[in-house]
């Protein structure tokens, strides 16, 4: 029952204009748009969906509106589609829609889908190079500005849960689902791996705020310059950030955080550590900090 990535996120929004406004600076591609929704995607084939909050084809919300509605996990093969389907109705209710994505929650009420992946792998476009000393890899040649992000791909979503109920929420996708933990603080959550990627973390259950909320999605760009300049035009179109530049301790990449319409933030992402599958889990007594660096004014 291989999970390959995150195929999808719904959100269930007030002011549809502002976060259609949103998405498109964040850099991504509009597809549709209606008075009850819009959908955009990124370059790999995966969907941000955008509808009212009172649409009564959403899930029910376990947070107040706007905010994240459900997740989509992206499985390898309609037979991984179907043992998913067979191990989560032994205890849960398990619903098929007319195009056969499977819907159910999970133990602290998010409403999770799984459907076949479909990805396309897109080309990044020109990564810059960089000079050191002797190690030169870019001659005659000036930097170009980004001026915008343009991001890759969806990276990972976090959610926050009670601290009530938080180890069998987060065992739930390591058991029944087969995520791995790659880094269990057990002052604050767990940051888990979908069985078919190599990311630090697709999916991180946070518990340190003891509340039911969305947090953040995170969009891969390309490297630093990109997450900078993404923030930098985030800003200019009047968009506020909600947590300084940084990097992070735990998965190592860059990040910028901009204020989201839909609910929760966003987070620009370059350079995060990939895990192969010789990685052991790390255990954390406390948490290491929440970065390696962030600006300082």
């Amino acid at each position: 029952m291989t999970i390959q990535r995150i195929e999808a996120v719904t959100f269930g929004v007030v002011d549809l204009e502002a976060c259609v406004r949103f998405f498109a600076d964040a850099g991504l591609e509009q597809l549709d748009t209606g008075r009850t929704g819009t959908t955009f995607s990124t370059p790999e084939r995966q969907f941000i969906y955008l509808r009212m909050a009172d649409d009564p084809a959403l899930p029910s919300p376990v947070a107040e509106a706007p905010t994240l509605r459900e997740v989509v996990w992206g499985v390898d093969s309609p037979q991984a589609l179907a043992a998913i389907g067979a191990e989560l109705e032994k205890d849960r209710p398990v619903t098929a829609d007319s195009c056969g994505v499977l819907h159910a929650r999970d133990n602290t009420g998010w409403a999770i889908a799984f459907r076949t992946a479909a990805p396309q792998q897109a080309d990044p476009g020109e990564q810059r190079k960089y000079n050191v000393l002797r190690n030169v890899n870019r001659w005659n040649n000036p930097v170009a500005a980004y001026r915008r992000a343009r991001p890759i791909r969806l990276l990972h979503v976090t959610l926050d849960i009670p601290k009530a109920g938080a180890e069998a929420a987060i065992e739930f996708y390591i058991d029944r689902l087969r995520f791995r933990p790659i880094d269990r603080v057990l002052d604050t959550g767990t940051f888990m791996q979908c069985e078919g990627d190599v990311e630090h973390h697709n999916l991180f259950l946070c518990f340190r705020p003891d509340k039911v909320g969305f947090n953040h999605i995170a969009l891969e760009v390309r490297d630093f310059d990109e997450v900078m300049e993404g923030g930098n035009y985030m800003i200019e179109q009047g968009w506020k950030e909600s947590r300084v530049v940084g990097r992070h301790t735990l998965g190592s990449n860059v990040y910028r955080f901009i204020h989201c319409p839909a609910g929760g933030r966003i987070e620009f992402a370059a350079d995060m550590d990939r895990m192969n599958k010789s990685f052991e889990t790390r255990t954390w007594p406390k948490n290491p900090g929440h970065h390696i660096w962030s600006l300082k004014s």
